[in-house]
C-alpha cells in the first residue's frame, strides 16, 4: 500500500482526502465537514474543537494509510499554557481586533523596514499585528499556527512548519529563520514558537501512522500541486481568496515591491511564492448568502449571457468583512459612475469581470517587479470549475489558462508526504510531471 491522507482545511470547509500512489495518483474524498466560525462577545472565533473532531472523523473514515499531512490557511494561531492546554479558541483573521494595534507596530518598525525584513504584504490580519492585539500571550508557553496545533493534538509533538511561519510577517525569507529585528521591535517573543520544520520533515505519529510536515500553508501545497511543465508559469489559487503570482528562487524585497503590496511567502523545496492576495470568490459567496441562492451554476449562466458593464476594485477593504456584499458592490459602482447591478446575474458578472481584471493587473505587476516572463496561467482550486471566470481571465491576461486540478492543495500535500515516505522520488519538477501525466485540465485560450 502507498496511500496517504491529506487533511485540508479552508475558510468554509475541511476535508480529508486519500491519495493512492499504487498506480499513478488516485484521489478520493474520505470526509468533508463544515468550518463554521462563531461570534462570542463581539469577537469572531474559529471553532477549533469542531474542526479537530472533523479531522478525527475523516482519518477514521480514511482507513489505514502510510502517512498524514495537514494544511490550512495562514496567520492564525492557538496559545497553549505550560501543560499544553489551549488558552482559548483561536481568533478568526476577519475579526477587527487588530485595527488599533497596527499603528502601534508600525510606529516601532516602519512598514518599509518590516517589508525589507520579511517580504510580507501588508494585511491587517498578519500575525505580527494579531500578536500586538493579543492579551493572552503573558499566560502562554507555546504558540502554534493552526496546522501545527492540529498536528500537535494528533501527535503530541510541537513544531512550526516554515511555509506557514512565513505568513506571520516575523520570518526572514532569505534565511528562512525568525527575524530577530522584527521580533524585537514588534515585542514578539519568538521563543513561543516551537522549532521550525520544513515540508517533508517527520512530525510524529498518530495511532502508529507517520505524520509529516507538508506545505502546511494551503497555498504552498496548492502551488506544489500545479501541473506545470515549464518554469515560465503563473498561478492563481482560486477559492474564497485568490492567490495570484509566480514561483521564484529568491524573494523580491524592493521598496517598489512593497508599494505594490506583493508578498514573499515560502514554498516547497526552497521556493518563494511571490504573490498578491486578491479578494476572491468571497465576493460572490457573500452575495449568495445574502440572496439565499446556493445555485452557483444558475448565476454563472445568467452572467455569461450578459455583457461587461461594471468593474469594482476587488481588493477594496470595504469588501473584507461579512455583511451586505451586494449593497457594498452597488455603492462602489455608483461612486465611480458605472452602471449599478440590479439582478443577481448582473452582480455575478460584475464580480467575475472585476476578479479577471485584478488578476491581469497582479500578473503584470509581478512580471515587472520580478523580471520573470510568463507563458501560461494555471488556475487551481475551486475556481478552476468556474468556466466563465477562467475564460474572462484568459481574455483579460491575453494568455492561455490551464484550469485544474481543483484538488491541487490536497495533491501538493499528498505528493510531499509520498516523497518523504519514498513512494515517489525526485524534485518539485518531477512531482509536477507526475501530476501533469495524471490530470486532464481544461485549456481556455484568449478570445
Amino acid at each position: 500500500m502507498s496511500a496517504f491522507a491529506a487533511v485540508d482545511l479552508g475558510a468554509s470547509s475541511g476535508r480529508v482526502m486519500v491519495g493512492d500512489f499504487t498506480r499513478g495518483i488516485e484521489l478520493t474524498e474520505a470526509h468533508r465537514f463544515d468550518n463554521r466560525p462563531v461570534r462570542v462577545g463581539g469577537v469572531l472565533y474559529w471553532d477549533i474543537l469542531a474542526l479537530y473532531r472533523g479531522v478525527l472523523d475523516g482519518l477514521r473514515k480514511a482507513g489505514p494509510v502510510d502517512g498524514i499531512g495537514i494544511d490550512t490557511w495562514g496567520v492564525d494561531y492557538g496559545l497553549l499554557d505550560a501543560d499544553g492546554m489551549l488558552l482559548g479558541n483561536p481568533v478568526h483573521y476577519r475579526d477587527t481586533r487588530t485595527e488599533p494595534a497596527i499603528d502601534e507596530v508600525l510606529a516601532r518598525i516602519p512598514p518599509e523596514r518590516l517589508y525589507a525584513e520579511t517580504g510580507i504584504q501588508f494585511l491587517p490580519f498578519n500575525t505580527v499585528f494579531q500578536l500586538a492585539a493579543e492579551s493572552r500571550t503573558r499566560l502562554a508557553e507555546r504558540l502554534l499556527l493552526i496546522p501545527d496545533l492540529l498536528s500537535y493534538w494528533l501527535t503530541g509533538v510541537a513544531g512550526t512548519e516554515v511555509t506557514n511561519a512565513s505568513t506571520t510577517a516575523l520570518l526572514d525569507p532569505r534565511t528562512r529563520t525568525w527575524s530577530a529585528e522584527v521580533a524585537k521591535r514588534a515585542v514578539v517573543d519568538t521563543n513561543l514558537f516551537p522549532p521550525l520544520r520544513k515540508p517533508g520533515d517527520p512530525a510524529g505519529t498518530y495511532d502508529g501512522t507517520p505524520v509529516y510536515a507538508v506545505g502546511s500553508h494551503d497555498t504552498a501545497s496548492a502551488v506544489a500541486g500545479v501541473p506545470a511543465t515549464s518554469e515560465n508559469f503563473a498561478y492563481i489559487s482560486s477559492g474564497t481568496w485568490s492567490l495570484v503570482g509566480l514561483e521564484l528562487p529568491e524573494p523580491v524585497l524592493t521598496e517598489e515591491s512593497r508599494a505594490a503590496n506583493f508578498t514573499n511567502e515560502l514554498g516547497v523545496d526552497g521556493t518563494v511564492r511571490y504573490l498578491r492576495n486578491v479578494t476572491g470568490l468571497w465576493l460572490l459567496q457573500e452575495c449568495q448568502r445574502v440572496w439565499e441562492i446556493p445555485d452557483t451554476e444558475r448565476l454563472l449562466d445568467e452572467a455569461a449571457a450578459l455583457p461587461r458593464r461594471s468593474v469594482i476594485e476587488a481588493n477594496d477593504p470595504r469588501f473584507l468583512p461579512p455583511g451586505d456584499m451586494p449593497g457594498r458592490i452597488a455603492a462602489a459602482c455608483a461612486e465611480t459612475g458605472q452602471p449599478v447591478p440590479r439582478t443577481p446575474g448582473e452582480f455575478t458578472r460584475c464580480v467575475l469581470d472585476s476578479l479577471a481584471e485584478a488578476y491581469r493587473r497582479t500578473l503584470e505587476d509581478a512580471m515587472r517587479l520580478s523580471g520573470k516572463r510568463v507563458e501560461v496561467v494555471h488556475v487551481v482550486g475551486g475556481g478552476a470549475r468556474n468556466e466563465l471566470l477562467c475564460q474572462l481571465t484568459a481574455d483579460a491576461c491575453g494568455l492561455s489558462v490551464i484550469a485544474g486540478p481543483v484538488e491541487a492543495t490536497a495533491l501538493g500535500n499528498l505528493l510531499v508526504q509520498a516523497r518523504a515516505h519514498g513512494a515517489v522520488r525526485g524534485d518539485l519538477a518531477a512531482m509536477r510531471d507526475l501530476l501533469a501525466h495524471s490530470q486532464r485540465p481544461h485549456v481556455y485560450r484568449p478570445q
